[in-house]
C-alpha cells in the first residue's frame, strides 16, 4: 500500500475510532501531509499508533502528537517553539499548520539535533531551525512565540518559556510527576485548559542529557536532599528556572 493511504487510514482511524483525539480539520489534515516513514526507523511500522525509542529519544505515537496539537491549537503564520525535537516528526507537522520558517525546535542532545535537521530536511521541511540548547531556557533571541510545546514533564512550566510567549500565546506541556496532565498555559504562567492524564519523561537539563561527560540528577538529588528534605529532585522545584 503506498504511503499516503497508510497515512489516510492512520487518520481516519484517529478522527473515528471510539477514542477520536483529532477534532479539528487543520490537524487532521496536518497528519495527513507529513511523510511519517521520513522519521521513523525502517524496521517500524510508522503509521501504526505505536511511540518508539530511537537514540536516546521517544518518537511519540500519531495518536499522541494530534493530542498535543488539539491542545497546542497552531494557526497558519504561528511562531512556534518545539522544546524536545526528539526525530523531528512533531516540528513537521508544525510546519504544515504554521509553516517550516516559523518553527523552530531545541533539545538538549547533539545527536537528536542532528537526526532531527537531517530527517527535516528528507521530508521537505529543511526550513525548520533545530538548535542545540537546554530546554528550559527556551530561544530567547526568535521570542516571543506565539505557541510554545513542550514534549517533557515538569512540575511547573519554566519561567523563561513563558517570558517567550506572546501576549495573546500558549504553552502545552505535561504537567506533574508521577501522575501528568497535559495542560495549556497563558503568558502569565496560568493554567488555562487540562486536556487529560499523559505520560511523558522528566525535562531534561544541562547535564542529564545522553552522551553528557556528567549525569548529575542522582549526585545533584542526593546532596540536595540531604540539605532541604525537600523529597524528589525530579520534580524540577530546585532550578533556577532564570
Amino acid at each position: 500500500m503506498e504511503q499516503a493511504a497508510l497515512r489516510d487510514d492512520m487518520v481516519d482511524s484517529l478522527e473515528h475510532d471510539a477514542k477520536a483525539v483529532v477534532e479539528s480539520d487543520a490537524v487532521g489534515l496536518a497528519l495527513r501531509e507529513v511523510p511519517r516513514h521520513e522519521f521513523v526507523p525502517e524496521e517500524k511500522r510508522a503509521y501504526s499508533d505505536q511511540s518508539h525509542e530511537h537514540a536516546g529519544t521517544r518518537i511519540l505515537s500519531p495518536s499522541s502528537v494530534a493530542r498535543l496539537f488539539e491542545a497546542l491549537r497552531v494557526e497558519d503564520g504561528d511562531a512556534v517553539l518545539v522544546v524536545g525535537a526528539g526525530v523531528g516528526y512533531t516540528s513537521a507537522v508544525a510546519a504544515e499548520l504554521a509553516g517550516a520558517r516559523n518553527v523552530h525546535a531545541v533539545d538538549i542532545t547533539r545527536r537528536v539535533v542532528y537526526d532531527a535537521r537531517s530527517n527535516l530536511a528528507d521530508a521537505g521541511y529543511g526550513e525548520v531551525l533545530v538548535d542545540c540548547r537546554d530546554g528550559t531556557h527556551g530561544l530567547a533571541e526568535y521570542a516571543p512565540f506565539d505557541r510554545v510545546l513542550v514534549e517533557a514533564a515538569a512540575v511547573e512550566p519554566p519561567r523563561a518559556l513563558v517570558s517567550q510567549l506572546a501576549d495573546d500565546g500558549r504553552l502545552v506541556m505535561p504537567r506533574g510527576a508521577a501522575g501528568q496532565t497535559l495542560v495549556s498555559v497563558d503568558a502569565d504562567g496560568e493554567v488555562v485548559d487540562e486536556h487529560g492524564p499523559v505520560a511523558f519523561a522528566p525535562l531534561l537539563v544541562e547535564g542529564e542529557q545522553a552522551g553528557a561527560l556528567e549525569r548529575n540528577r542522582t549526585d545533584r538529588e542526593d546532596r540536595e536532599r540531604a540539605q532541604t528534605a525537600l523529597g524528589n529532585g525530579w520534580e524540577h522545584e530546585w532550578i533556577d528556572w532564570d
